[in-house]
């Protein structure tokens, strides 16, 4: 780290730092090989700060998730208002996906997913995080899929994130030179598909 980037970070808030700081390496390094020496090293934070903040590093781990989902959830509002029709605001997401990674650190995939995988255990306090990222995405998915069709949007919501969910894993391995713009292209046939059966259903039933 340069002078001036240590020196910018030194007038941010300590809170910010160690939260940018988690983010950062959690993300890169994984949460289990990241140590508060070394959070707490790149923040250049004293220890007694980051537990006065959050209590430890189970804590910071649940912080920045939860402000990683603040920050999902407005990228992913503004996407889908910027859309213009119905089915675009469904393929919103991916657009999301791609305007969140070029804002803040875009991750090795689904860093809900991956927290999931490194912290199974159902009491700890990402699991809270972990659940409302979940309910947001077949929430949304549900209401945007209900104003594409009437022909089964819960179904049509559920392929969406099935493909959604496998463009964050090929994000994960890096061998798809595009998987966002692919899982987009997929999802668009399913849409399409889905209103095709609708209209079909629609003309049968005024013969």
């Amino acid at each position: 780290m340069d002078q001036d980037t240590a020196a910018a970070m030194g007038r941010r808030p300590a809170r910010d730092r160690l939260l940018d700081t988690a983010d950062e390496l959690f993300s890169r390094d994984g949460i289990a090989r990241t140590s508060v020496d070394q959070v707490l090293h790149h923040a250049h934070v004293a220890p007694g700060t980051l537990y006065a903040h959050f209590g430890g590093k189970d804590g910071l781990i649940a912080a920045a998730l939860h402000r990683r989902l603040d920050r999902w959830e407005q990228v992913w509002q503004e996407a889908v208002d910027a859309a213009g029709t119905p089915a675009e605001k469904l393929l919103a997401l991916f657009d999301a996906v791609a305007d969140y990674r070029d804002r803040y650190t875009p991750g090795r995939g689904c860093a809900f997913l991956a927290t999931g995988t490194e912290l199974p255990d159902l009491d700890h306090p990402v699991r809270a995080v972990i659940e409302a990222e979940s309910t947001l995405l077949v929430t949304r998915l549900n209401q945007l899929a209900e104003t594409v069709t009437t022909e089964d949007p819960a179904a049509l919501a559920g392929n969406v994130l099935l493909v959604y969910d496998g463009a964050m894993a090929g994000l994960q391995r890096g061998r798809t030179p595009d998987p966002l713009g692919h899982g987009k292209m997929l999802a668009r046939c399913l849409i399409q598909n889905a209103i095709e059966t609708e209209q079909v259903r629609v003309c049968r039933a005024g013969l």
